[in-house]
């Protein structure tokens, strides 16, 4: 190695670095997963309305005697039977369905709203 620091060489370590700080705020941001609790209360989901980002998690408990599920409406994911004091937890996934309700009780119904994380 010659010890020689060439204009070109800083400029291609600042832009490594630069790239390299870019993926690693990109990493921090996917390591910032939310768990967002929907209690099952009284017959209903509380809250009926969840804004998620994709990689979060949703997590439901039911809080009620009687069991209950979370069914998205097409049937493209269900939590399962929830037994009282009971949580499951689902990672949001890009295109998944929004809407949902519970299997034994279908006027027991909410949805999800998918956003950019900031």
């Amino acid at each position: 190695m010659t010890g020689h620091i060439s204009r070109r060489n800083v400029l291609l370590g600042g832009g490594a670095i630069a790239v390299s700080l870019s993926n690693s705020r990109k990493v921090a941001a996917l390591n910032r997963a939310i768990v967002h609790d929907v209690e099952i209360n009284r017959f209903k989901f509380v809250p009926d309305h969840i804004q998620v980002s994709v990689g979060d998690a949703i997590r439901w408990t039911n809080n009620d005697l009687a069991p209950h599920t979370a069914t998205a409406d097409q049937f493209g994911w269900d939590t399962g039977e929830l037994a009282k004091d009971q949580s499951v937890e689902l990672i949001v996934t890009e295109g998944m369905e929004l809407s949902y309700f519970c299997a034994f009780h279908p006027h027991m119904t909410a949805s999800l709203e998918i956003v950019e994380r900031a």
